[in-house]
C-alpha cells in the first residue's frame, strides 16, 4: 500500500491534471461540433474528422524526421487497433447524431472498463477484485443510459455503447505497443488513414454536398479531436494515469454543459443516475489505484 504522506501534488501533477482537463475539453468540443455539423451521412463526418488528424500526425512525421516504419511484429497489433477504433469512432458518431451528447459521451466513456476485460486476455493482466466489482457495477450504470426498449430506439445506445467497447479495445492495442516501443504519431497515422480508407468509398456513393459552414465545424471537430489526442499523450507524461485519469471524465460534463446551452438537451433522470454510478465506479477505481497500488 503506498503511504499518503508520498502523494505529492508537485508542479507536475497540477500540468498533468491541467492537461488532461483540456483533453476533456478538446473532446467534448469534438463531439459538439460533430452534431451541430448537421444532417450529414455519419461515414463523412467520420472521414473529414479523421482526414484533419492524418494530416496533424503526418506533419509530425516528417518534422520528427524518423521516417515513417513499422516493424513487422507490431503490423497485426496496429491492424487491430484501427479496426477497433475505427468502427468504434464510427458508432461513436452515430450515437452521438441520434442521442443526447452526454449520453452519448458517457457510453463512449465506458471505454476503461472494456479495456480491462479485453486486457485479460490480450495482455494477461489480471484484473483485481476491485476492477471486477466496479466493471459490473459500471455496465449496470449503462443500462440506465441504453433504457433497453427492445425497439429501434435502442439502436443508437447499443451502437453507442459498442463505441465505448472499440475504443476500450483500440485502447489495450495501444497498451500493447507501448510496451513494444512503437511511437504514438506512428500508431495515431495508421488509425487516421485506416479511418479514412473505411469510411472513404462511403463519400463516393453518399456523398452530402457540404455548406462552408458544415466544412468549418468538421474541420473544428478535428481540430478538437488532435487537441484532445496530444493533450492527453502530455498529461500522462506529466503523471501517472492512475492519478489524473479520473479528471478525463469531466468531458461528459463539458458535453452536457454544451448540450444544455447550445441544444437545449436535458438529461433525463435515469441517464443522470447512470452518469452518477459510473463515474462513481471510475472515481472509486481511481481512489484504489492511487492508494493501494506502487
Amino acid at each position: 500500500m503506498t503511504d499518503n504522506s508520498k502523494i505529492s501534488w508537485s508542479n507536475k501533477h497540477v500540468k498533468g491534471i491541467v492537461c488532461i482537463l483540456f483533453a476533456a475539453l478538446g473532446f467534448s468540443f469534438m463531439t459538439f461540433f460533430v452534431r451541430i455539423s448537421g444532417d450529414l451521412p455519419t461515414m463523412q463526418k467520420a472521414f473529414f474528422r479523421n482526414a484533419f488528424a492524418a494530416v496533424v500526425a503526418l506533419s509530425l512525421l516528417v518534422k520528427e524526421g524518423k521516417g515513417i516504419h513499422i516493424v513487422k511484429e507490431n503490423r497485426m497489433d496496429i491492424f487491430m487497433r484501427c479496426l477497433f477504433g475505427t468502427s468504434g469512432l464510427i458508432c461513436n458518431f452515430y450515437a452521438i447524431d441520434h442521442l443526447g451528447i452526454a449520453d452519448a459521451n458517457m457510453l463512449n466513456k465506458l471505454s476503461p472498463f472494456f479495456a480491462i476485460l479485453v486486457s485479460i486476455p490480450l495482455l494477461k493482466e489480471v484484473p483485481s477484485k476491485v476492477d471486477i466489482v466496479t466493471t459490473i457495477i459500471a455496465f449496470i450504470g449503462a443500462v440506465f443510459i441504453i433504457r433497453p426498449s427492445g425497439g429501434a430506439a435502442a439502436i443508437p445506445a447499443l451502437l453507442g455503447l459498442y463505441g465505448g467497447f472499440g475504443a476500450g479495445t483500440a485502447y489495450a492495442f495501444v497498451r500493447k505497443l507501448g510496451k513494444k516501443g512503437e511511437r504514438t504519431p506512428i500508431i495515431v497515422m495508421c488509425f487516421s488513414l485506416f479511418s479514412c480508407l473505411v469510411t472513404g468509398p462511403f463519400l463516393i456513393f453518399d456523398y452530402h454536398p457540404m455548406s462552408f459552414k458544415q466544412f468549418m465545424f468538421l474541420m473544428l471537430a478535428g481540430v478538437g479531436a488532435s487537441v484532445g489526442q496530444f493533450s492527453i499523450t502530455t498529461a500522462y507524461k506529466y503523471a501517472p494515469a492512475k492519478e489524473i485519469s479520473v479528471f478525463d471524465y469531466t468531458q461528459v460534463i463539458f458535453a452536457a454543459i454544451w448540450g444544455m446551452i447550445f441544444l437545449g438537451e436535458i438529461p433525463v433522470m435515469l441517464s443522470i443516475i447512470g452518469y452518477i454510478i459510473i463515474i462513481g465506479m471510475a472515481v472509486l477505481r481511481w481512489y484504489y489505484n492511487l492508494h493501494h497500488l506502487d
